[in-house]
Protein backbone atom coordinates (compact mmCIF):
# COMPACT_ATOMS: atom_id res chain seq x y z
CA UNK A 1 0.00 0.00 0.00
CA UNK A 2 0.96 3.64 -0.19
CA UNK A 3 2.98 4.80 2.76
CA UNK A 4 0.17 6.87 4.25
CA UNK A 5 -2.07 3.78 4.48
CA UNK A 6 0.03 1.38 6.52
CA UNK A 7 -2.03 1.93 9.63
CA UNK A 8 -5.26 0.88 7.92
CA UNK A 9 -7.35 -2.21 8.62
CA UNK A 10 -6.12 -5.72 7.81
CA UNK A 11 -9.38 -7.42 6.83
CA UNK A 12 -9.70 -10.01 4.07
CA UNK A 13 -11.13 -7.40 1.67
CA UNK A 14 -8.34 -4.97 2.55
CA UNK A 15 -5.70 -7.60 1.82
CA UNK A 16 -7.23 -8.30 -1.58
CA UNK A 17 -7.38 -4.59 -2.42
CA UNK A 18 -3.82 -4.14 -1.15
CA UNK A 19 -2.73 -6.84 -3.60
CA UNK A 20 -4.62 -5.12 -6.42
CA UNK A 21 -2.91 -1.85 -5.51
CA UNK A 22 0.52 -3.51 -5.31
CA UNK A 23 0.09 -5.15 -8.71
CA UNK A 24 -1.31 -1.98 -10.28
CA UNK A 25 1.50 0.15 -8.96
CA UNK A 26 4.08 -2.23 -10.41
CA UNK A 27 2.96 -0.88 -13.77
CA UNK A 28 5.04 1.92 -15.33
CA UNK A 29 4.43 5.59 -14.61
CA UNK A 30 0.99 6.54 -16.01
CA UNK A 31 2.52 8.50 -18.90
CA UNK A 32 4.69 5.55 -19.89
CA UNK A 33 1.80 3.15 -19.33
CA UNK A 34 -0.45 4.93 -21.81
CA UNK A 35 2.44 5.25 -24.25
CA UNK A 36 2.99 1.49 -23.91
CA UNK A 37 -0.71 0.80 -24.42
CA UNK A 38 -0.63 2.92 -27.57
CA UNK A 39 2.26 0.77 -28.87
CA UNK A 40 0.31 -2.36 -27.92
CA UNK A 41 -2.71 -1.16 -29.93
CA UNK A 42 -0.41 -0.53 -32.90
CA UNK A 43 0.90 -4.10 -32.73
CA UNK A 44 -2.53 -5.66 -32.14
CA UNK A 45 -4.05 -3.78 -35.04
CA UNK A 46 -1.28 -5.06 -37.30
CA UNK A 47 -1.72 -8.68 -36.17
CA UNK A 48 -5.54 -8.70 -36.32
CA UNK A 49 -5.68 -6.86 -39.63
CA UNK A 50 -3.25 -9.37 -41.14
CA UNK A 51 -6.05 -11.97 -40.81
CA UNK A 52 -8.45 -9.68 -42.74
CA UNK A 53 -10.91 -9.56 -39.84
CA UNK A 54 -14.20 -7.84 -40.69
CA UNK A 55 -17.52 -7.51 -38.90
CA UNK A 56 -20.97 -6.11 -39.57
CA UNK A 57 -21.72 -3.09 -37.43
CA UNK A 58 -25.38 -2.74 -36.36
CA UNK A 59 -27.33 -0.53 -38.75
CA UNK A 60 -24.70 -0.80 -41.47
CA UNK A 61 -24.77 -2.95 -44.60
CA UNK A 62 -21.10 -2.71 -45.48
CA UNK A 63 -18.65 -4.85 -43.44
CA UNK A 64 -16.18 -2.95 -41.25
CA UNK A 65 -12.54 -4.04 -41.21
CA UNK A 66 -9.96 -3.84 -38.44
CA UNK A 67 -7.53 -1.16 -39.64
CA UNK A 68 -3.81 -1.57 -39.12
CA UNK A 69 -1.71 1.26 -37.78
CA UNK A 70 1.32 -0.46 -39.31
CA UNK A 71 0.32 0.58 -42.81
CA UNK A 72 0.67 3.63 -45.01
CA UNK A 73 -2.78 4.82 -43.94
CA UNK A 74 -2.08 4.07 -40.27
CA UNK A 75 1.28 5.83 -40.19
CA UNK A 76 -0.20 8.87 -41.92
CA UNK A 77 -3.06 8.89 -39.41
CA UNK A 78 -0.74 8.75 -36.40
CA UNK A 79 1.42 11.61 -37.64
CA UNK A 80 -1.35 13.87 -38.91
CA UNK A 81 -3.74 13.28 -35.99
CA UNK A 82 -1.23 13.49 -33.13
CA UNK A 83 -1.79 17.15 -32.35
CA UNK A 84 -5.53 16.93 -32.99
CA UNK A 85 -5.81 13.93 -30.67
CA UNK A 86 -4.19 16.03 -27.95
CA UNK A 87 -5.80 19.47 -28.32
CA UNK A 88 -9.12 17.95 -29.43
CA UNK A 89 -9.29 15.61 -26.42
CA UNK A 90 -12.61 16.67 -24.87
CA UNK A 91 -11.60 16.34 -21.18
CA UNK A 92 -8.58 18.61 -21.73
CA UNK A 93 -10.69 21.58 -22.72
CA UNK A 94 -13.22 20.91 -19.95
CA UNK A 95 -10.51 20.68 -17.28
CA UNK A 96 -8.65 23.79 -18.41
CA UNK A 97 -11.84 25.85 -18.68
CA UNK A 98 -13.29 24.73 -15.36
CA UNK A 99 -9.97 25.22 -13.58
CA UNK A 100 -9.74 28.81 -14.82
CA UNK A 101 -12.82 29.47 -12.69
CA UNK A 102 -12.29 27.09 -9.78
CA UNK A 103 -8.57 27.88 -9.75
CA UNK A 104 -9.28 31.58 -9.35
CA UNK A 105 -11.80 30.91 -6.55
CA UNK A 106 -9.28 28.63 -4.84
CA UNK A 107 -6.26 30.91 -5.13
CA UNK A 108 -8.07 33.92 -3.64
CA UNK A 109 -9.18 31.72 -0.72
CA UNK A 110 -12.91 31.51 -1.41
CA UNK A 111 -13.20 27.71 -1.42
CA UNK A 112 -11.28 27.35 1.84
CA UNK A 113 -13.40 30.00 3.54
CA UNK A 114 -16.60 28.44 2.22
CA UNK A 115 -15.62 25.01 3.58
CA UNK A 116 -14.62 26.41 6.97
CA UNK A 117 -17.83 28.43 7.25
CA UNK A 118 -20.30 25.79 6.07
CA UNK A 119 -19.25 22.17 5.63
CA UNK A 120 -17.02 22.03 8.70
CA UNK A 121 -20.03 23.03 10.79
CA UNK A 122 -22.32 20.39 9.29
CA UNK A 123 -23.06 17.10 11.13
CA UNK A 124 -20.04 14.88 10.47
CA UNK A 125 -22.22 11.80 9.97
CA UNK A 126 -23.96 13.34 6.94
CA UNK A 127 -20.86 14.42 5.01
CA UNK A 128 -20.24 11.10 3.26
CA UNK A 129 -23.87 10.74 2.21
CA UNK A 130 -23.90 14.32 0.95
CA UNK A 131 -20.75 13.79 -1.14
CA UNK A 132 -22.15 10.68 -2.85
CA UNK A 133 -25.56 12.29 -3.36
CA UNK A 134 -24.10 15.48 -4.86
CA UNK A 135 -21.80 13.38 -7.03
CA UNK A 136 -24.73 11.44 -8.46
CA UNK A 137 -26.66 14.64 -9.16
CA UNK A 138 -23.52 16.05 -10.75
CA UNK A 139 -24.39 14.48 -14.10
CA UNK A 140 -26.62 17.52 -14.61
CA UNK A 141 -23.31 19.33 -15.24
CA UNK A 142 -22.31 16.55 -17.65
CA UNK A 143 -18.59 15.75 -17.77
CA UNK A 144 -17.73 18.88 -15.81
CA UNK A 145 -18.78 17.00 -12.65
CA UNK A 146 -15.73 14.72 -13.00
CA UNK A 147 -13.50 17.78 -12.69
CA UNK A 148 -15.36 19.61 -9.92
CA UNK A 149 -16.68 17.08 -7.40
CA UNK A 150 -13.84 14.58 -6.66
CA UNK A 151 -11.18 17.20 -5.75
CA UNK A 152 -13.65 19.25 -3.70
CA UNK A 153 -14.76 16.08 -1.88
CA UNK A 154 -11.12 15.29 -1.09
CA UNK A 155 -10.67 18.80 0.27
CA UNK A 156 -13.80 18.48 2.43
CA UNK A 157 -12.63 15.18 3.94
CA UNK A 158 -9.18 16.61 4.62
CA UNK A 159 -10.64 19.65 6.35
CA UNK A 160 -12.78 17.55 8.70
CA UNK A 161 -9.83 15.36 9.67
CA UNK A 162 -10.71 12.41 7.45
CA UNK A 163 -8.60 10.78 4.75
CA UNK A 164 -8.75 12.98 1.61
CA UNK A 165 -8.43 9.99 -0.73
CA UNK A 166 -11.59 8.54 0.80
CA UNK A 167 -13.38 11.78 -0.07
CA UNK A 168 -11.95 11.77 -3.58
CA UNK A 169 -13.05 8.14 -4.03
CA UNK A 170 -16.56 8.90 -2.76
CA UNK A 171 -16.88 11.88 -5.10
CA UNK A 172 -15.56 9.94 -8.10
CA UNK A 173 -17.88 7.02 -7.33
CA UNK A 174 -20.92 9.27 -7.14
CA UNK A 175 -20.09 11.05 -10.39
CA UNK A 176 -18.85 8.01 -12.32
CA UNK A 177 -20.69 4.91 -11.13
CA UNK A 178 -23.84 6.90 -10.40
CA UNK A 179 -23.64 8.89 -13.62
CA UNK A 180 -26.88 7.63 -15.18
CA UNK A 181 -29.10 8.14 -12.11
CA UNK A 182 -30.78 11.40 -11.11
CA UNK A 183 -33.81 12.85 -9.39
CA UNK A 184 -34.89 14.76 -12.49
CA UNK A 185 -34.93 13.90 -16.18
CA UNK A 186 -31.51 14.77 -17.56
CA UNK A 187 -29.65 14.92 -20.86
CA UNK A 188 -28.60 11.28 -20.39
CA UNK A 189 -32.26 10.23 -20.47
CA UNK A 190 -32.82 12.18 -23.67
CA UNK A 191 -29.75 10.84 -25.47
CA UNK A 192 -30.26 7.17 -24.60
CA UNK A 193 -34.02 7.18 -25.19
CA UNK A 194 -33.45 8.93 -28.51
CA UNK A 195 -31.18 6.10 -29.65
CA UNK A 196 -33.68 3.51 -28.37
CA UNK A 197 -36.60 5.20 -30.11
CA UNK A 198 -34.67 5.30 -33.37
CA UNK A 199 -33.99 1.55 -33.17
CA UNK A 200 -37.61 0.74 -32.35
CA UNK A 201 -38.66 2.90 -35.29
CA UNK A 202 -37.07 0.37 -37.63
CA UNK A 203 -39.53 -2.30 -36.43
CA UNK A 204 -43.16 -2.65 -37.37
CA UNK A 205 -44.39 -1.57 -33.93
CA UNK A 206 -45.77 1.44 -32.11
CA UNK A 207 -43.63 0.64 -29.05
CA UNK A 208 -41.07 3.36 -28.39
CA UNK A 209 -38.96 4.84 -25.56
CA UNK A 210 -39.22 8.35 -24.09
CA UNK A 211 -36.91 10.31 -21.72
CA UNK A 212 -39.18 9.60 -18.71
CA UNK A 213 -39.45 5.82 -19.19
CA UNK A 214 -36.71 5.01 -16.64
CA UNK A 215 -37.56 7.81 -14.21
CA UNK A 216 -39.00 5.79 -11.29
CA UNK A 217 -36.12 3.32 -11.39
CA UNK A 218 -33.46 6.03 -11.53
CA UNK A 219 -35.12 8.04 -8.75
CA UNK A 220 -34.95 5.05 -6.39
CA UNK A 221 -31.40 4.39 -7.60
CA UNK A 222 -30.22 7.80 -6.37
CA UNK A 223 -31.32 7.02 -2.82
CA UNK A 224 -30.00 3.46 -2.85
CA UNK A 225 -26.62 4.38 -4.33
CA UNK A 226 -26.17 7.31 -1.95
CA UNK A 227 -26.57 4.99 1.04
CA UNK A 228 -24.53 2.21 -0.56
CA UNK A 229 -21.69 4.55 -1.54
CA UNK A 230 -21.53 6.06 1.94
CA UNK A 231 -21.39 2.63 3.57
CA UNK A 232 -18.63 1.49 1.19
CA UNK A 233 -16.65 4.63 2.02
CA UNK A 234 -17.02 4.31 5.79
CA UNK A 235 -16.89 0.52 6.16
CA UNK A 236 -14.36 -0.50 3.48
CA UNK A 237 -12.42 2.41 1.96
CA UNK A 238 -11.65 4.57 5.01
CA UNK A 239 -10.73 1.72 7.40
CA UNK A 240 -8.33 0.39 4.78
CA UNK A 241 -6.69 3.78 4.24
CA UNK A 242 -6.23 4.48 7.93
CA UNK A 243 -5.12 7.89 9.18
CA UNK A 244 -3.83 10.33 6.60
CA UNK A 245 -0.12 10.90 7.00
CA UNK A 246 0.71 12.28 3.58
CA UNK A 247 2.92 15.15 2.55
CA UNK A 248 0.17 17.75 2.57
CA UNK A 249 -0.04 19.47 5.93
CA UNK A 250 -2.17 22.55 6.32
CA UNK A 251 -3.54 24.16 9.46
CA UNK A 252 -6.59 26.31 8.93
CA UNK A 253 -6.95 29.56 10.79
CA UNK A 254 -10.33 30.73 12.11
CA UNK A 255 -12.41 32.70 9.61
CA UNK A 256 -11.57 36.40 9.82
CA UNK A 257 -14.16 39.16 9.63
CA UNK A 258 -12.90 40.30 6.23
CA UNK A 259 -13.25 36.73 4.97
CA UNK A 260 -16.83 36.62 6.24
CA UNK A 261 -17.58 39.79 4.31
CA UNK A 262 -15.92 38.27 1.26
CA UNK A 263 -18.05 35.13 1.57
CA UNK A 264 -21.19 37.25 1.97
CA UNK A 265 -20.39 39.30 -1.15
CA UNK A 266 -19.54 36.12 -3.05
CA UNK A 267 -22.97 34.76 -2.07
CA UNK A 268 -24.64 37.95 -3.35
CA UNK A 269 -22.69 37.61 -6.61
CA UNK A 270 -23.73 33.97 -6.90
CA UNK A 271 -27.40 34.83 -6.37
CA UNK A 272 -27.19 37.63 -8.93
CA UNK A 273 -25.51 35.32 -11.46
CA UNK A 274 -28.05 32.53 -10.94
CA UNK A 275 -30.93 35.01 -11.02
CA UNK A 276 -29.74 36.49 -14.31
CA UNK A 277 -29.27 32.98 -15.71
CA UNK A 278 -32.82 31.99 -14.71
CA UNK A 279 -34.22 35.16 -16.31
CA UNK A 280 -32.47 34.31 -19.58
CA UNK A 281 -33.60 30.66 -19.40
CA UNK A 282 -37.26 31.46 -18.73
CA UNK A 283 -37.33 34.46 -21.06
CA UNK A 284 -39.67 33.86 -23.99
CA UNK A 285 -37.72 32.70 -27.06
CA UNK A 286 -34.67 32.23 -24.86
CA UNK A 287 -31.49 31.42 -26.81
CA UNK A 288 -30.66 28.87 -24.10
CA UNK A 289 -33.68 26.69 -24.92
CA UNK A 290 -34.12 24.34 -27.85
CA UNK A 291 -36.35 25.03 -30.86
CA UNK A 292 -39.37 23.57 -29.05
CA UNK A 293 -38.78 25.62 -25.91
CA UNK A 294 -37.47 22.63 -23.97
CA UNK A 295 -34.35 22.15 -21.88
CA UNK A 296 -33.42 18.54 -22.75
CA UNK A 297 -31.40 18.83 -24.93
CA UNK A 298 -30.68 22.54 -25.21
CA UNK A 299 -27.90 25.10 -25.74
CA UNK A 300 -27.96 25.58 -21.94
CA UNK A 301 -26.92 21.98 -21.32
CA UNK A 302 -24.43 22.00 -24.17
CA UNK A 303 -22.88 25.19 -22.81
CA UNK A 304 -22.86 24.12 -19.16
CA UNK A 305 -19.03 24.12 -18.91
CA UNK A 306 -18.50 27.83 -19.75
CA UNK A 307 -21.57 28.68 -17.64
CA UNK A 308 -19.97 26.94 -14.63
CA UNK A 309 -16.59 28.52 -15.39
CA UNK A 310 -18.08 32.02 -15.48
CA UNK A 311 -19.95 31.32 -12.23
CA UNK A 312 -16.73 30.53 -10.36
CA UNK A 313 -14.96 33.50 -11.94
CA UNK A 314 -17.80 35.79 -10.83
CA UNK A 315 -17.86 34.65 -7.20
CA UNK A 316 -14.05 34.45 -7.07
CA UNK A 317 -13.70 38.05 -8.20
CA UNK A 318 -16.35 39.21 -5.72
CA UNK A 319 -14.53 37.46 -2.86
CA UNK A 320 -11.06 38.54 -3.99
CA UNK A 321 -11.96 42.21 -4.28
CA UNK A 322 -13.62 42.21 -0.85
CA UNK A 323 -10.67 40.52 0.86
CA UNK A 324 -8.19 42.68 -1.11
CA UNK A 325 -6.58 39.60 -2.67
CA UNK A 326 -7.50 41.15 -6.02
CA UNK A 327 -6.07 44.66 -6.08
CA UNK A 328 -6.16 45.29 -9.83
CA UNK A 329 -7.24 43.71 -13.08
CA UNK A 330 -3.77 42.18 -13.35
CA UNK A 331 -4.42 40.05 -10.27
CA UNK A 332 -7.13 37.99 -11.98
CA UNK A 333 -5.02 36.45 -14.80
CA UNK A 334 -2.13 36.07 -12.33
CA UNK A 335 -4.21 33.86 -10.04
CA UNK A 336 -5.54 31.94 -13.04
CA UNK A 337 -1.99 31.38 -14.21
CA UNK A 338 -1.05 29.95 -10.81
CA UNK A 339 -3.95 27.50 -11.08
CA UNK A 340 -2.82 26.43 -14.56
CA UNK A 341 0.70 25.70 -13.28
CA UNK A 342 -0.79 23.09 -10.95
CA UNK A 343 -2.10 21.22 -14.02
CA UNK A 344 1.25 20.83 -15.77
CA UNK A 345 1.61 17.15 -14.81
CA UNK A 346 -1.92 16.39 -15.97
CA UNK A 347 -1.34 18.04 -19.34
CA UNK A 348 1.75 15.89 -19.93
CA UNK A 349 -0.14 12.74 -18.96
CA UNK A 350 -3.15 13.54 -21.13
CA UNK A 351 -0.96 13.73 -24.24
CA UNK A 352 -0.15 10.01 -24.04
CA UNK A 353 -3.66 9.01 -22.91
CA UNK A 354 -5.24 10.90 -25.82
CA UNK A 355 -3.09 9.05 -28.37
CA UNK A 356 -3.93 5.63 -26.91
CA UNK A 357 -7.69 6.25 -26.89
CA UNK A 358 -7.65 7.72 -30.40
CA UNK A 359 -5.65 4.77 -31.80
CA UNK A 360 -7.99 2.28 -30.14
CA UNK A 361 -11.03 3.94 -31.71
CA UNK A 362 -9.48 4.38 -35.17
CA UNK A 363 -8.52 0.72 -35.51
CA UNK A 364 -12.12 -0.42 -34.78
CA UNK A 365 -10.84 -2.99 -32.27
CA UNK A 366 -13.21 -1.80 -29.53
CA UNK A 367 -16.24 -1.89 -31.82
CA UNK A 368 -15.26 -5.37 -33.04
CA UNK A 369 -15.04 -6.67 -29.49
CA UNK A 370 -18.42 -5.12 -28.61
CA UNK A 371 -20.20 -6.57 -31.64
CA UNK A 372 -18.57 -9.97 -31.12
CA UNK A 373 -19.64 -10.05 -27.47
CA UNK A 374 -23.19 -9.05 -28.39
CA UNK A 375 -23.39 -11.75 -31.06
CA UNK A 376 -22.17 -14.36 -28.59
CA UNK A 377 -24.88 -13.48 -26.08
CA UNK A 378 -27.52 -13.34 -28.80
CA UNK A 379 -26.64 -16.89 -29.86
CA UNK A 380 -26.13 -18.28 -26.34
CA UNK A 381 -29.67 -19.60 -26.05
CA UNK A 382 -30.20 -18.27 -22.49
CA UNK A 383 -33.84 -17.48 -21.69
CA UNK A 384 -35.84 -15.74 -18.95
CA UNK A 385 -34.49 -13.06 -16.66
CA UNK A 386 -31.12 -14.82 -16.79
CA UNK A 387 -30.48 -13.49 -20.28
CA UNK A 388 -31.10 -9.93 -19.03
CA UNK A 389 -28.55 -10.41 -16.22
CA UNK A 390 -26.09 -11.86 -18.74
CA UNK A 391 -26.68 -8.76 -20.87
CA UNK A 392 -25.92 -6.54 -17.85
CA UNK A 393 -22.66 -8.38 -17.13
CA UNK A 394 -21.60 -8.29 -20.78
CA UNK A 395 -22.27 -4.56 -20.96
CA UNK A 396 -20.33 -3.94 -17.74
CA UNK A 397 -17.37 -5.76 -19.27
CA UNK A 398 -17.60 -3.93 -22.60
CA UNK A 399 -17.75 -0.63 -20.73
CA UNK A 400 -14.13 -1.22 -19.74
CA UNK A 401 -13.12 -0.69 -23.37
CA UNK A 402 -15.87 1.67 -24.62
CA UNK A 403 -16.35 4.52 -22.15
CA UNK A 404 -18.94 6.62 -23.98
CA UNK A 405 -22.37 5.49 -22.83
CA UNK A 406 -24.15 6.81 -25.91
CA UNK A 407 -21.58 5.27 -28.28
CA UNK A 408 -21.84 1.88 -26.60
CA UNK A 409 -25.65 1.99 -26.59
CA UNK A 410 -25.59 2.93 -30.28
CA UNK A 411 -23.64 -0.30 -30.85
CA UNK A 412 -25.64 -2.56 -28.55
CA UNK A 413 -29.21 -1.30 -28.95
CA UNK A 414 -29.76 -2.38 -32.59
CA UNK A 415 -28.89 -5.93 -31.53
CA UNK A 416 -30.35 -6.25 -28.06
CA UNK A 417 -33.47 -4.10 -28.28
CA UNK A 418 -34.64 -6.14 -31.26
CA UNK A 419 -33.62 -9.44 -29.66
CA UNK A 420 -35.40 -8.67 -26.39
CA UNK A 421 -38.40 -7.20 -28.20
CA UNK A 422 -39.03 -10.56 -29.84
CA UNK A 423 -38.68 -12.14 -26.37
CA UNK A 424 -41.55 -9.82 -25.22
CA UNK A 425 -39.37 -7.45 -23.12
CA UNK A 426 -40.13 -3.74 -23.17
CA UNK A 427 -37.25 -1.74 -24.71
CA UNK A 428 -37.32 0.80 -21.84
CA UNK A 429 -36.71 -2.04 -19.37
CA UNK A 430 -33.73 -3.24 -21.41
CA UNK A 431 -32.46 0.33 -21.57
CA UNK A 432 -32.60 0.51 -17.75
CA UNK A 433 -30.64 -2.74 -17.55
CA UNK A 434 -28.05 -1.27 -19.91
CA UNK A 435 -27.72 1.91 -17.86
CA UNK A 436 -26.82 0.20 -14.59
CA UNK A 437 -24.07 -1.77 -16.30
CA UNK A 438 -22.74 1.18 -18.27
CA UNK A 439 -22.39 3.35 -15.16
CA UNK A 440 -21.05 0.88 -12.60
CA UNK A 441 -17.67 0.19 -14.19
CA UNK A 442 -16.99 3.77 -15.34
CA UNK A 443 -14.58 4.34 -12.46
CA UNK A 444 -12.25 1.36 -12.88
CA UNK A 445 -11.29 1.65 -16.53
CA UNK A 446 -8.36 3.70 -17.86
CA UNK A 447 -10.47 4.13 -21.01
CA UNK A 448 -12.40 6.68 -18.95
CA UNK A 449 -10.62 9.91 -19.94
CA UNK A 450 -11.37 11.34 -16.49
CA UNK A 451 -9.60 8.44 -14.82
CA UNK A 452 -6.26 10.13 -15.41
CA UNK A 453 -7.67 13.44 -14.16
CA UNK A 454 -8.71 11.90 -10.85
CA UNK A 455 -5.30 10.23 -10.67
CA UNK A 456 -3.67 13.66 -11.02
CA UNK A 457 -5.86 15.03 -8.21
CA UNK A 458 -4.94 12.03 -6.06
CA UNK A 459 -1.23 12.71 -6.43
CA UNK A 460 -1.71 16.06 -4.70
CA UNK A 461 -2.31 14.15 -1.47
CA UNK A 462 -0.09 11.12 -2.11
CA UNK A 463 2.77 11.59 -4.55
CA UNK A 464 3.52 7.84 -4.47
CA UNK A 465 0.02 6.88 -5.57
CA UNK A 466 -0.31 5.18 -8.93
CA UNK A 467 -2.92 3.57 -11.14
CA UNK A 468 -3.08 0.58 -8.79
CA UNK A 469 -3.90 2.89 -5.88
CA UNK A 470 -6.82 4.42 -7.73
CA UNK A 471 -8.17 1.10 -9.04
CA UNK A 472 -7.97 -0.44 -5.56
CA UNK A 473 -9.85 2.57 -4.15
CA UNK A 474 -12.61 2.41 -6.75
CA UNK A 475 -13.01 -1.35 -7.21
CA UNK A 476 -15.35 -1.82 -4.19
CA UNK A 477 -17.65 0.91 -5.49
CA UNK A 478 -17.77 -0.46 -9.04
CA UNK A 479 -18.46 -4.07 -8.05
CA UNK A 480 -20.87 -3.37 -5.18
CA UNK A 481 -22.79 -0.72 -7.12
CA UNK A 482 -23.24 -3.23 -9.95
CA UNK A 483 -24.41 -5.97 -7.56
CA UNK A 484 -26.80 -3.68 -5.66
CA UNK A 485 -28.19 -2.26 -8.89
CA UNK A 486 -28.82 -5.76 -10.29
CA UNK A 487 -30.67 -6.65 -7.08
CA UNK A 488 -32.75 -3.47 -7.40
CA UNK A 489 -33.55 -4.40 -10.99
CA UNK A 490 -34.75 -7.83 -9.82
CA UNK A 491 -36.86 -6.22 -7.07
CA UNK A 492 -38.60 -4.07 -9.67
CA UNK A 493 -39.08 -7.12 -11.90
CA UNK A 494 -40.47 -9.53 -9.33
CA UNK A 495 -42.61 -6.97 -7.47
CA UNK A 496 -43.98 -5.54 -10.70
CA UNK A 497 -42.86 -1.98 -9.93
CA UNK A 498 -43.01 0.23 -13.04
CA UNK A 499 -39.66 1.54 -14.30
CA UNK A 500 -41.34 4.71 -15.52
CA UNK A 501 -44.89 5.92 -16.20
CA UNK A 502 -46.68 2.84 -17.55
CA UNK A 503 -43.43 0.95 -18.20
CA UNK A 504 -43.21 -2.66 -17.05
CA UNK A 505 -40.88 -5.53 -17.83
CA UNK A 506 -42.90 -6.98 -20.66
CA UNK A 507 -44.79 -5.49 -23.60
CA UNK A 508 -48.50 -4.97 -23.41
Amino acid sequence: MAEHSKKGSDTFISRILNKVEWLGNRLPDPFMLFASLAILVILLSWIIASFDVTFLQPGEEKPVAIKSLVSAEGIQYMLISMLENFVGFKPLGIVLAIMLGIGLADKVGLIETFIKSTILKAPKGLITYAVIFIGILGNLAADAAFVIIPPLAAMVFYNVGRHPLAGLAAGFAGVGSGFTANIIVSNTDAVLSGISAEVMGTLDTAVTVTPVDNYYFMLVSVILLSVTGALITEKIVEPRLGKYEGDLQKDFEPVQSIEKRGLRNAAFAALAYIGLLLIVIFWQDSPLRNENGGMVPSPFLKGIVPIIMLFFITVGIAYGITTKKITSSKSIPAFMGEAMKDLSGFIVLIFAAAQFIAYFEWTNIGTWLAVSGASFLENAGITGIGVVIAFVLLTAGLNLIIFSGSAQWALESPIFLKMFYFLDYHPAFIQAAYRIADSSTNIITPMNPYFVIVLAFMKEYDKKAGIGTLIALMLPYGLIFLLVWILLLLVFVFLGIPFGPGIGVHLG
